[in-house]
């Protein structure tokens, strides 16, 4: 459904026309649905995307932008980072600024990476450009306020659509001064949400589950360098 056809539903049910409820406050309503759902989780199955970016010389901290310049809407959320030969890992920038003091100068090719601040460090300091592989949760496209008629919350798989519109109705009610509907069809909305939510976020199929598992990771398992912050020279 565009944001068009939403309307036109919200109006044949609720029985109003655009001196009612006027199509700017119709798309807010809609946009609210929109980002309800969309912000309730950050890993929808739907937001999964992968590129890359180029690493700096002697450039250690990197922007959440800057990891995902590559990426339409850029990322939300970092889930992995690689190089062409191999995973660089993930350690707390505590653990990380210890074995590579700020100011030290320790520079090769990254084998570990920190999170803080919405900024990505890498350990060691790239010494030259290289290419690192990133996988993750792209930013959601806006969708209600300002949007044309004919664009739908693409983002969202199908029938998500008529689950946004019933939230507009919700809040067409709420505006009408009839509270008695608009809790009835909150209560649908929330209903619906709920269970393609329990749809759309089950466990995949692929992924393997580790119970009791002294080891959460199949390559860290392997590897036979200790599980330690190694040096450029390494």
């Amino acid at each position: 459904m565009n944001i068009l056809e939403m309307r036109d539903y919200i109006r044949s049910v609720v029985d109003i026309d655009v001196s009612d409820i006027s199509d700017d406050v119709l798309n807010r309503f809609l946009g609210e649905g929109y980002d309800l759902i969309v912000y309730s989780d950050k890993r929808w199955p739907f937001y999964e995307v992968q590129n890359t970016f180029p690493t700096v010389a002697d450039q250690k901290d990197y922007s959440l932008a800057e990891v995902g310049v590559n990426i339409t809407n850029g990322l939300r959320e970092i889930n992995a980072l690689r190089t062409d030969r191999h995973v660089i890992t993930f350690v707390g920038r505590d653990e990380g600024d210890v074995v590579y003091p700020i100011e030290t100068n320790t520079t090769g090719e990254p084998w570990w990476w920190s999170y803080w601040a919405e900024s990505v460090r890498l350990y060691p300091t790239p010494s030259s450009v290289l290419t690192v592989s990133v996988r993750g949760y792209g930013d959601p496209t806006a969708f209600g306020a300002g949007s044309a008629d004919t664009v739908s919350p693409s983002d969202l798989p199908t029938p998500f659509h008529v689950v946004v519109a019933t939230y507009g109705l919700a809040r067409a009610y709420e505006q009408q001064e009839d509270p008695t509907m608009a809790n009835q069809y909150f209560a649908i909305f929330q209903q619906e949400f709920t269970n393609l939510k329990a749809r759309y976020n089950d466990m995949p199929a692929p992924q393997p589950v580790l119970l009791n598992s002294r080891s959460a990771s199949r390559w860290r398992s392997q590897v036979i360098l200790p599980n330690r912050l190694r040096y450029g020279w390494e």
